[in-house]
């Protein structure tokens, strides 16, 4: 039957509110006893027939005004009619009051404006809210962003600025109804403590029901959920925990009681979708997932409807806001709070360019929250320019997944470029050149250090990363603790080798692929290791961001002892070229003709169903059924649910083909020859067809086998070539940085000369170098931690090893490394040279000038000169009261001293002060 436009946008008006819970009901036939929610159709008002009336306990408390479909882009042309109907007299009714509720719908578009509000705004919903929810917010005194208005003042004990800063702007959104708003806060600056914070100020101030906290990984959930379990107000002495309900999702169910629901984004689509999720979807980023195009769309669910959630935060949501992801967040009622280090140009349109808090890495660093990097590069001559391996040449060839190797002579000449690398040919000797390098040269790029620093090494793929772990620990002389892989895939539980990676001496040095390229904490690495190039800019800022953290020292000697301070810095080794390569400013979401076979399977597993999908799996399982051996044949086949690769290949085919649609028509729906199947039944029957291959690849196994089986074939590998180390030492940008560092050291010195009395002696008073002392130089050094963190004596230190040569060791404490920069910067010193050199250097020229007198030191006197000469490297000087403490006191103290030189004692320790640091 044909229906008039109106009538169709009636029908899909009265499913949506039967699907929310509501009884459609004429006013002549209505049965108030039908439900707690009931609406009448055509109700008079005073001001004419509203299209529908919203009652909930014979209250009514909403109208809904009903427009054409194609009338959708003016659904904000009639909201004066709509608040006409909600604010005239209601026929027969008792309550004569506004109604609150007012909605305007096409049955495809609806808005939703709350009347309660303090500025009264429509905005888009998903679908009618429940006659519950009305029943709840009419008990409320007040609105929800009414109530944002009385948030008390944030309370700024134990919280960085930055974070107040956000906080405090985040709120300053609310109050104006912003929608949507984007922290935007560097890795390691405290953006999950910030948002946890937010979150309790919500709860417990705003009154806010439920909260989404919204991430893209199983790993990073487990951490979120570790970050609210160890979170405490300041304002009460329990924890997040203690006080509110935290769930975090490992199934479909969602627990009505909780207030902060912890979920990958999978899963929250999976649940709206109806479906159940295989958990190994969640274990990969989004950065790692090629997305569908045309994605399958949620749809209502009763059991979570879109009020559900007042707030949904979205970690990492520079990755998480596109295409097949992007329908969970703008299905719920809810304000969205994005959360990223590393913004693009979508990410600030999809948050409406509503930034609240901009805190770069940069800002990070100047602070002292964060800590910057240098870039050391290790260039050799296969990856930089590939090789060739001649015909008749004898290689091995390796099988990926089982890495069983077979001997086989080439039958025609194989030239690899430097990408077919660990893909298609792997080359020990270029893999070994770079980590023997790597060994070789860590002295020079962590001096004084006798540990390998806590080092993460990024792998190209599992099979890259086995072979890299092998070389490691051939090359370091060291056992299987020393390295460890730390994937979703390594047979070691990869949680408990990530927790001895942070906590625990071994491993130092992990191998990953994705596990903890994005947003895990291991605040103890000083050195990543890039053996692979990435193309996206923002999952490259995401990758260096695991060496940002910073770390006190204690907390560093715990794991890495041989330092000598708290992290000042990372080091990135560039194995690849990673620095110079040209970036995207983000991944490439829309399919393409090189998307990888797993990535289509995985499209296929999370709901997409477009035609490019199906037949670009068909043809790539068609590729690979030419290539497997029976046994691998048969184990797809068990994974597969009993059906062959040609099976699924004809299921994906045929669920796009319109002859095999209408056959499928045919036989559900038992029509005769003569008759056609209509519209509806041809697209149940595609939807059959298409359900048939998910079902196929509902599992992760069977997606992790296939791609494995894929991999396993013609990896050549090349031991003919023996690769040469071309260059390894600092990336000049970073020599042009080390320079910025110490022309800002010196601006600062003297900057601060004629308040400092250390400085003021070193710049104007050089004869007065008898008066300095430890707590001078150490003023000199709390000013720079307050006001110049980024200009840490080591830091600093470093920079001019990069410049120039330096003169002596590295120095083992900050207060000697700050006297002998000092010097330099003063000129004192025509290069840096450690405060050790110096002291050393004048104690000896000063012991031969006195000894060639009339009167010589004997021996007795120049072991005590000795332990005075530490003491000054030590501690920069030596006052009278110092030789009543160790070591002296152990040689008969200030008495011994006097008794071995007389009177002149007072006159040589001031004498011993001025030549030793002259």
């Amino acid at each position: 039957m044909n229906q008039t436009p109106e009538q169709q946008v009636r029908d899909n008006i009265d499913r949506m509110l039967a699907q929310a819970g509501w009884q459609v009901q004429p006013l002549v036939q209505a049965n108030w006893n039908a439900g707690p929610g009931i609406v009448i159709r055509e109700y008079p008002t005073a001001n004419g027939p509203a299209d529908y009336v919203l009652f909930v306990n014979h209250t009514p408390v909403g109208v809904i005004e009903a427009k054409r479909e194609e009338e959708g882009h003016h659904l904000t042309v009639v909201e004066d009619q709509s608040a006409l109907y909600a604010a005239g007299r209601l026929k027969w009714a008792a309550h004569n009051q506004p109604l609150p509720f007012i909605y305007e719908s096409t049955g495809v578009l609806t808005r939703f404006t709350d009347t309660r509000d303090p500025k009264p705004r429509s905005r888009p919903v998903f679908s009618f809210h429940r006659p519950e929810t009305f029943q709840t917010w009419r008990k409320e005194a007040q609105s929800l962003r009414r109530r944002f208005l009385n948030l008390p003042e944030l309370q700024p004990t134990g919280l960085r600025g930055c974070q107040i800063r956000a906080i405090t702007r985040l709120e300053q959104s609310f109050k104006e109804n912003r929608p949507r708003a984007l922290v935007q806060m560097a890795t390691g600056s405290g953006k999950t403590f910030t948002a946890i914070t937010s979150i309790y100020r919500l709860l417990k101030f705003a009154g806010a029901r439920r909260v989404l906290f919204l991430v893209d990984t199983k790993n990073l959930g487990e951490q979120a959920e570790q970050g609210f379990m160890a979170y405490t107000p300041n304002d009460d002495k329990r924890t997040f925990t203690e006080l509110y309900g935290v769930q975090r999702l490992r199934s479909n169910y969602v627990a009505p009681n909780s207030q902060v629901c912890i979920s990958t984004i999978q899963r929250m689509y999976s649940i709206l979708r109806g479906e159940d999720l295989d958990e190994s979807a969640e274990e990969t980023s989004l950065y790692e997932i090629q997305q569908p195009a045309r994605p399958k769309e949620v749809v209502y669910n009763p059991a979570l409807p879109p009020e559900f959630f007042d707030f949904i935060v979205i970690d990492e949501c520079h990755r998480s806001i596109y295409n097949l992801w992007r329908q969970v967040l703008e299905y719920f009622d809810a304000f969205l709070i994005g959360l990223t280090a590393t913004p693009d140009q979508r990410t600030f349109g999809f948050f409406h360019e509503n930034v609240v808090s901009e805190y770069s890495h940069e800002d990070a660093v100047a602070d002292g929250v964060n800590v910057g990097h240098e870039v050391y590069t290790i260039e050799t001559e296969i990856t930089q320019q590939g090789a060739k391996l001649a015909a008749k040449e004898f290689v091995d060839k390796r099988d990926r997944l089982t890495r069983r190797t077979r001997w086989e002579q080439l039958d025609e000449e194989v030239a690899y470029a430097a990408p077919q690398l660990d893909h298609d040919v792997v080359n020990p000797s270029q893999i070994r050149k770079v980590i023997r390098t790597l060994r070789d040269k860590l002295p020079e790029i962590f001096p004084g250090r006798t540990e390998v620093p806590k080092t993460l090494i990024f792998a190209k793929s599992d099979s890259h990363a086995d072979d890299i772990i092998q070389i490691v620990r051939e090359e370091f002389g060291e056992g299987n603790e020393f390295c460890k892989k730390v994937t979703y895939r390594a047979e070691e539980d990869p949680k408990s080798v990530l927790a001895a990676f942070r906590n625990a001496y071994y491993p130092r040095i992990a191998v990953t692929v994705d596990m903890i390229a994005t947003g895990t904490d291991v605040k103890p690495l000083e050195c990543l290791v890039f053996m692979r190039d990435v193309k996206s800019r923002n999952y490259f800022e995401q990758m260096k961001g695991r060496g940002t953290r910073t770390l006190s020292y204690d907390d560093l000697k715990k794991v890495t002892p041989s330092v000598i301070s708290a992290k000042t810095h990372f080091v990135i080794i560039d194995a690849v070229g990673v620095i110079k390569s040209i970036k995207t400013d983000s991944r490439p979401l829309e399919r393409k003709k090189s998307i990888p076979l797993k990535d289509l399977m995985l499209i296929v597993m999370m709901g997409g169903a477009d035609e490019d999908t199906f037949l670009s799996l068909a043809n790539r399982l068609g590729r690979l059924e030419k290539q497997i051996t029976p046994e691998e044949r048969q184990r797809f086949t068990e994974l597969a649910q009993g059906k062959s690769i040609n099976q699924v290949i004809h299921d994906l085919l045929n669920a796009h083909n319109p002859d095999a649609i209408e056959s499928r028509a045919r036989a559900e729906f038992q029509l005769s020859a003569a008759a056609e199947p209509d519209v509806e039944q041809v697209r149940a029957a595609q939807e059959s067809l298409i359900r048939e291959v998910q079902r196929t690849f509902s599992t992760g196994e069977l997606v992790h086998y296939v791609d494995n089986v894929r991999r396993s074939h013609e990896q050549i590998i090349d031991t003919v070539n023996l690769d040469r180390l071309q260059f390894a030492g600092w990336d000049r940008q970073a020599q042009v940085k080390a320079a910025e560092i110490i022309r800002d050291f010196s601006v600062f010195l003297a900057e601060h000369k004629d308040e400092i009395t250390a400085l003021r002696i070193f710049y104007d008073q050089p004869y007065r170098r008898r008066e300095l002392t430890y707590h001078m130089i150490k003023e000199v050094l709390d000013l720079i931690k307050q006001n110049k963190p980024t200009l840490a004596p080591l830091h600093v230190w470093r920079a001019y090893e990069q410049i120039e040569q330096v003169n002596g060791k590295s120095p083992k404490n900050e207060l000697i490394a700050l006297v002998a920069l000092i010097r330099r910067v003063c000129g004192f010193d025509a290069v840096l040279t450690s405060f050790e050199t110096t002291v050393n250097n004048n104690f000896k020229r000063w012991v031969f000038n006195k000894n060639a007198g009339p009167k010589q030191f004997t021996d007795e006197q120049m072991a005590w000169l000795r332990m005075i000469k530490d003491h000054i490297l030590a501690s920069v000087h030596i006052e009278r009261g110092d030789l009543d403490y160790a070591p002296f006191d152990a040689r008969g103290g200030l008495g011994k001293m006097h008794q071995l030189f007389g009177g002149d004692m007072d006159a040589l320790l001031d004498e011993l002060n001025e030549a030793l640091a002259a």
